[in-house]
């Protein structure tokens, strides 16, 4: 039997996206639940001085061929978004609501897809209110209660608590107390939760 465990992520990452993706098929075939932790990547990225590797061009373009490598060997609809980096502070303020009122897996998934596998620009509020009309969402109240400062608040101590922890970047699972950090280490995560 397999053991939950916790899964870091932001909307910004593609590597994050795939190991959505991957987790979807392992919840599906193993009957559990991952508890999903949002978390601002830059905010990690600063606590722990990290440059990310958006802003260092080799790392930049080695990403993307990398991304799209994954993603075609694990058979997952990917295209490298045009728009990135897309500024996803709002869109993961949207996680804790979503969070509060039980639709989080069902939010991140299409925030995932319109970013990752739509190509969407998510940096545009006309696009993200067109992108939650369609799943049934008040785009003015939903990011009314998005801006509110216990909800900002929430996101800054889940980001503060995951670096408390010794994380540093996303997508990072974490099961026993043991960090894996890649989506590439989600096997490991696995084996871990299995013991």
């Amino acid at each position: 039997m397999i053991k939950s465990f916790e899964f870091y992520f932001d909307f910004v990452s593609p590597y994050s996206y795939i190991a959505h993706k991957e987790i979807k098929k392992l919840e599906k075939k193993e009957s559990i639940k991952i508890k999903y932790m949002p978390v601002l990547l830059g905010g990690l990225h600063n606590l722990n001085n990290i440059v990310a590797p958006a802003f260092i061009p080799a790392k930049a373009k080695f990403m993307i061929r990398d991304c799209k490598m994954i993603a075609e060997k694990r058979k997952i609809k990917f295209k490298f978004n045009s728009y990135f980096p897309i500024k996803s502070l709002n869109l993961m303020r949207g996680t804790i609501i979503a969070q509060e009122d039980d639709f989080q897996k069902f939010y991140i998934d299409k925030v995932f897809d319109s970013i990752w596998q739509d190509g969407l620009n998510m940096n545009d509020q006309n696009i993200i209110d067109k992108v939650l009309k369609n799943i049934q969402m008040n785009p003015k109240t939903f990011f009314l209660r998005a801006s509110s400062q216990s909800v900002k608040n929430l996101l800054i101590k889940k980001t503060d608590e995951a670096y408390e922890k010794g994380i540093f970047g996303a997508p990072t699972f974490l099961i026993n107390s043991k960090i894996f950090w890649g989506q590439d280490r989600l096997e490991f995560a696995i084996a871990e939760a299995s013991k």
